[in-house]
């Protein structure tokens, strides 16, 4: 069993981090929050620390999950960070969906104090940080991955070293990238299956048999059709993360046409007051009677 700390217990930190005190990894909790630590302590055995300097003292791995590079310096390299007192030797995971530029900044800052550092960004939502079937897309060295893979693994259905520094955070964009192009083409079907006087649940039963099938089409055409969005992955976050995207694809050169467009459409989300809505609630634009009640 290793001495963890975890940084961080927000929707997907608070389920994460109860999975390594309840496989029996020895868990220190530190939360901008104190009142929620609190409340995780109350659920799970661990301790409380004060700082992120304090939460990293002594510890064999430094989970982090925050909300933006931001965040992340200041919890890592700020006058109170973990970096502070990130052991040698000890690896420091962070599992924030942020920049890849951050990712490298934050690895040449612990490789020159002799620890570690992963990008380690996560897919799988709230429902897979709670059941412990998240994907983990990781980069760094094999050394560093090699020290952190096994705890991990106590809340992941997968996990895998992408490449070096960054290529977590990559990948992760990636990740995003597709799921923007998915949930709106999802939209388009149902919004199309509507107008053509067919029944939406019907159309999904037999095409997500075929080579249409997704995540998304199993597991949101129904909430999507009833106008329900008060839940999962929140339209704020997915811009955050494609705004991301289109800042490395300027960087890289790639060309994200597609993704663009629909951080265009999330954007008119935001305006009709959807900001908190699942990224699903991309059909609210299509279909004015599946708003939520209130909604104009």
């Amino acid at each position: 069993m290793a001495k963890v700390a975890f940084i961080g217990l927000g929707t997907m930190g608070y389920p994460m981090a109860g999975h390594l005190a309840t496989k029996g990894h020895e868990v220190t909790v530190y939360n901008r929050t104190a009142a929620r630590a609190e409340r995780w302590l109350e659920e799970f055995r661990g301790r409380f620390a004060p700082t992120p300097a304090e939460a990293a003292s002594g510890q064999d791995l430094v989970f982090a999950c925050v909300g933006n590079d931001d965040d992340l310096r200041e919890v890592t390299l700020g006058p109170q960070g973990a970096f502070k007192s990130l052991a040698k030797a000890a690896v420091f995971v962070d599992h924030t969906t942020a920049s890849a530029t951050i990712a490298r900044e934050l690895h040449a800052a612990a490789q020159a104090q002799r620890s570690g550092f992963l990008d380690a960004p996560v897919s799988g939502g709230q429902s897979g940080a709670q059941n412990g079937t998240l994907s983990v897309m990781c980069g760094g060295t094999q050394a560093d991955y090699a020290k952190a893979e096994s705890v991990i693994r106590c809340y992941a259905r997968a996990c895998r070293l992408m490449g070096p520094p960054g290529s977590g955070q990559l990948t992760k964009m990636i990740n995003q990238i597709c799921i923007a192009g998915l949930v709106q083409s999802l939209a388009e079907g149902l919004h199309f299956a509507k107008r053509a006087k067919l029944d939406p649940g019907a159309v999904v039963e037999i095409i997500s048999k075929g080579a249409a099938q997704s995540w998304q089409m199993e597991n949101r055409h129904k909430t999507m059709s009833a106008g329900e969005f008060s839940f999962g992955f929140a339209v704020d976050w997915m811009r955050k993360d494609l705004a991301l995207c289109l800042e490395e694809a300027r960087r890289n050169g790639a060309s994200l046409p597609v993704a663009a467009l629909i951080d265009q459409f999330y954007a008119e989300v935001q305006e009709m007051g959807g900001g908190r809505w699942d990224t699903s609630s991309l059909i609210a634009r299509l279909e004015p009677a599946v708003r939520p009640r209130g909604q104009v």
